[in-house]
């Protein structure tokens, strides 16, 4: 029963108002262009039960990767032309990258779009893995595959500002460490949104 409250608590989440999301939430002071190009991506976020309690499911990716090697990430990628959806496009990555079997994924909605520094306009897809799951992990993209309890990612407390420089100038960004994984950046922020509105229905 209590996996069941926790999905409904998650679908009312999604159902509330929320802010825009983007890498420049916490560095108001960059000037954007008005015209920029933003190419559209989407990714999972993925439900899963562990033990008696939902998990989020994460990857590392590759470390000979060119773009963001080593880092945490959710499975996802860049729109392809046959895909309709953002929940079309999350699946299918999902698939390519760790196994994950479209029939298995029940979509709950989506998080607000997300833009990057790198130009793209990223759908965050909520989902719950509905059948026994085992990665099969696409070796030139994904270093491992692991999961962080859900009740952690919808706690605002456990997200902190940190910053590095980057291009000249101090950036800022969310992160959310567990254990030995550094989760932040992008994904950070993703889930820092779904925290503050899991936090609001409480």
């Amino acid at each position: 029963m209590a996996l069941d409250d926790d999905i409904a608590l998650v679908r009312e989440a999604l159902r509330r108002p929320a802010s825009p999301s983007s890498d420049y939430d916490l560095n108001l002071g960059i000037d954007l262009p008005l015209h920029r190009k933003l190419r559209p991506a989407a990714v999972l976020v993925a439900l899963l039960p562990v033990d008696g309690a939902w998990h989020v499911l994460l990857t590392k990716r590759s470390s000979k990767l060119r773009h963001h090697p080593g880092q945490i990430a959710f499975p996802g990628g860049k729109f392809d032309p046959e895909d309709p959806t953002p929940e079309a496009c999350a699946t299918r990555e999902a698939h390519e990258e760790i196994g994950l079997l479209p029939s298995s994924v029940q979509v709950l909605g989506q998080l607000m779009p997300h833009e990057t520094v790198t130009n793209y306009h990223v759908t965050p897809v909520v989902a719950r893995v509905e059948a026994p799951f085992e990665p099969v992990s696409q070796e030139a993209e994904v270093a491992e595959v692991f999961t962080v309890p859900l009740s952690m990612l919808t706690d605002p407390s456990q997200f902190r500002v940190e910053g590095r420089r980057w291009q000249g100038r101090r950036r800022y960004y969310f992160a959310v460490p567990y254990g030995p994984y550094y989760i932040w950046g992008a994904t950070a922020r993703m889930l820092k949104g779904l925290a503050d509105r899991v936090q609001a229905c409480r």
